[in-house]
């Protein structure tokens, strides 16, 4: 494709928006992750490390009416849902999902 062919198709489109007026106009957004990593994990909280700080060990989910399978390694995640002054409450045993936010686990668990 030339450069006049995208300058062209730009340019339609700007005729387009100015006769359909702003009041028409519609927007489409979309946000793209890089990678194809998973966002999010289920994991099993197997005791309070210390405040809201949790030891948590991921799971994989299987056929309805069958407990989750423990993989991986222990580690930490926070809890967001508890106070971050005072120690945690939350049961061992207790499934949450379980996201990566900058280079802490975090997870939102009501008491």
């Amino acid at each position: 494709m030339s450069k006049q062919t995208n300058v062209e198709t730009a340019q339609q489109a700007l005729e387009r928006l100015a006769r359909k007026g702003l009041e028409q106009a519609t927007e489409t957004s979309t946000v793209a992750s890089p990678g194809a990593r998973a966002t999010a994990w289920a994991v099993k909280v197997k005791s309070n490390s210390s405040y809201n700080v949790y030891n948590v060990r991921v799971v994989e989910i299987g056929q309805p009416g069958s407990l989750p399978t423990e993989i991986g390694s222990e580690m930490q995640a926070i809890n967001l849902a508890e106070s971050f002054l005072q120690t945690g409450q939350l049961p061992a045993g207790t499934y949450v999902a379980m996201s990566r936010v900058g280079k802490k686990n975090v997870f939102c668990a009501p008491v």
